[in-house]
């Protein structure tokens, strides 16, 4: 294996290992020492590899990002139709946001802001893309309405994605992220599909046994 690759895969196992560490810490709590300590590696190591903790968290978001767009994109490889592939997106959301804490949300928007508004910026251009195919596909298909004003639908709705993860939306009451997601994600899809289309989700959402 050539050096480079060696290095590239030590970054990317470091960066992996603290975002398990700020995921069950927060990220302002700790520390380039706390992150050596959990990982069992020197300061000497750590900082071959980062020159200090913006940019290992940096390059966790980037890993998580690219992470969220290899998922995304295996399931735009199945052949799916357009409802189908909008449930599987939500497992994949599932998935990925399981482990993360608001806490995390709040320290990244407070401490890191320029990092997680790049990192938000990114999501929000793949995402909105997906969103638009998607739609278009869906009416292509003859479960969505076809006077949809895609452009408009999506952009909504990348909007009340980044409203979930804003923790002052949770800052009253008890609702988790994933609880706040289905309700928005059964509004979509009951907003956007036609009779058919609707017919088809009731009996998916039997058959997958989802209690949304």
């Amino acid at each position: 294996m050539k050096l480079q690759s060696i290095m590239e895969l030590k970054t990317k196992i470091i960066a992996d290992g603290a975002r398990d560490v700020f995921m069950k810490y927060g990220i302002r709590s700790i520390s380039m020492d706390d992150i050596c300590r959990e990982l069992g590696m020197s300061k000497k190591t750590l900082y071959q590899y980062f020159n200090n903790k913006s940019d290992l968290v940096n390059r966790m978001l980037e890993q998580c990002f690219e992470e969220f767009e290899t998922h995304i994109n295996a399931v735009l490889q199945q052949e799916h139709n357009a409802i189908d592939d909008l449930l599987e997106m939500s497992r994949v959301i599932d998935e990925h946001m399981k482990d993360v804490s608001l806490s995390v949300s709040f320290d990244l928007q407070k401490y890191y802001p320029e990092i997680h508004r790049e990192y938000l910026g990114k999501k929000r251009e793949f995402a909105s893309r997906y969103l638009r195919e998607n739609i278009e596909k869906g009416i292509k298909e003859g479960f969505y309405r076809t006077e949809l004003n895609v452009d408009l639908i999506a952009k909504l709705y990348i909007q009340k994605i980044e409203d979930l993860h804003d923790p002052s939306f949770h800052e009253n009451d008890k609702i988790s992220f994933m609880e706040a997601f289905h309700v928005m994600f059964e509004n979509h899809i009951r907003g956007i599909a036609n009779e058919i289309g609707t017919r088809y989700y009731e009996e998916r959402k039997k058959t997958l046994k989802l209690d949304w």
